[in-house]
């Protein structure tokens, strides 16, 4: 399996999904000293991807400032250039622009892989996922955040939630496939009115063709997902990724037959569900009672 911070450029997604919508001064910075130790040290920009086995798009976009440093480039790049720690060092305070403010560092990565998606599938069992939260109910899911985070902390968050929503509207031709379990819906988070407003927001986010919102009953006698919440992917390149996430942490996991399993998984689960049509019939019916 592959964790968040090692995947290549060559396995992943080319296009905007690789830069940073608004790269930071420090993330500039880095680059520009990344380029200063390759070019002291002689190599041209073609002879550095080699040493490092990175595409030189991704080399270009490390050293413009466009793009984050992969945690290997870094270390293989320090290998290159003599070991200097210089690059490992300040490696540890690049931060990125604006356009990933508010979501969590283990996040990041999907986060970018899901606005090239061409298919996006959640399982979620905890709460309403982010990507169809209103923003009654996503403030009150960090209001909830222990310890307590500041009131710009909590801006940022929420700010961050609503934004990862254009994905509707930017990608009408990917397909967006949800199951969520019964019990998410009947949670009174944040109190009536929130979750009343929350069910009409879900309902609209799903009501597009390309869409698929599905309800895990709590009647179910069978559910082939109790071992947690689980997002599925494919790129443009068709591969299959897959997204685990628990306390203080996530996992992008990209192994082949772990990922076959994940699928296997949630194809059952899909199978175990309320179909759209009644899921939609049940949340109006949930909407109705509040």
């Amino acid at each position: 399996m592959t964790d968040v911070g090692v995947m290549d450029h060559e396995e992943t997604p080319g296009g905007e999904a690789d830069r940073e919508p608004d790269p930071s001064d420090s993330l500039r910075t880095f680059g520009a000293v990344m380029q200063a130790l390759r070019e002291h040290a002689g190599y041209s920009r073609t002879e550095f991807t080699d040493l490092v086995s990175f595409s030189k798009h991704t080399v270009e976009s490390v050293e413009l400032g466009r793009r984050m440093p992969d945690v290997v480039l870094v270390e293989r790049s320090e290998e290159a250039l003599g070991n200097t720690g210089a690059l490992r060092r300040s490696a540890k305070y690049v931060t990125r622009g604006r356009g990933d403010v508010g979501l969590a560092a283990w996040f990041r990565q999907w986060a970018r892989l899901e606005r090239v998606a061409v298919s996006l599938c959640t399982y979620e069992c905890r709460l309403v996922p982010g990507l169809l939260q209103s923003e009654g109910y996503a403030r009150a899911v960090v209001d909830n955040a222990i310890p307590p985070l500041s009131d710009g902390q909590l801006e940022d968050q929420v700010r961050a939630r609503l934004e990862r929503q254009k994905l509707f509207r930017e990608r009408p031709n990917a397909v967006f496939s949800f199951i969520v379990e019964e019990y998410v819906f009947r949670r009174q988070l944040g109190g009536a009115e929130v979750m009343k407003d929350l069910i009409g927001h879900v309902l609209e986010l799903t009501a597009p063709r390309n869409v698929t919102l599905q309800i895990m009953p709590l009647s179910t006698e069978s559910h082939a997902c109790l071992d947690g919440p689980v997002q599925l992917l494919e790129t443009p390149r068709q591969q299959r990724l897959a997204y685990s996430e628990g306390q203080q942490n996530g996992r992008l996991i990209s192994d082949p037959k772990e990922v076959s399993f994940l699928c296997q998984r949630y194809d059952t689960l899909r199978s175990q569900a309320l179909n759209s049509k009644d899921s939609r019939a049940l949340l109006e019916r949930l909407r109705g009672e509040r």
